[in-house]
């Protein structure tokens, strides 16, 4: 059907929008630089608050976002939402932000920061993402047990 298939479009336009724009605003503010990162979460050298102000941006468009998506009946390009059901604390969410967040500290890359690195030619974003890659299919090892 013709509805669908643009529905499926604009879906798909929106989010190369999204993750292009996204992309750019880590290029533009050396969030895909791991030294700008290990200098913010260095307390007692030299602190870097460069991140401190990307992270308010997040959170001044993130915020009215999230507002506004719980307050919709049904998502504008989507059936159903998507977001975690409130109050949802586990274990494996705890482990996995432990170990999100040690890996963050010891080389400075997440994993939208170290994709945006790629198009950068940052040699770092390679390793960090093949051993991001070897860790998921760790998980996905594990978890079948």
């Amino acid at each position: 059907p013709p509805d669908r298939r643009l529905k499926i479009m604009a879906r798909l336009l929106i989010s190369l929008i999204a993750g292009a724009l996204f992309g750019a605003g880590l290029i533009v503010s050396q969030m895909v630089n791991p030294a700008r990162v290990l200098g913010f979460l260095d307390f007692a050298g030299t602190w870097d608050p460069t991140l401190a102000f990307v992270l308010s941006g997040a959170l001044a468009v993130s915020i009215p976002g999230f507002w506004l998506t719980r307050r919709l009946r049904t998502p504008v390009l989507e059936n159903k939402s998507h977001l975690p059901p409130p109050g949802r604390l586990d274990g494996r969410l705890i482990l996995g932000a432990v170990l999100f967040g040690i890996g963050w500290g010891l080389v400075g890359f997440c994993p939208g920061p170290a994709l945006a690195a790629l198009g950068t030619g940052e040699a770092k974003a390679f390793g960090f993402l093949a051993a991001m890659a070897t860790g998921m299919w760790l998980f996905g090892r594990i978890a079948q047990r």
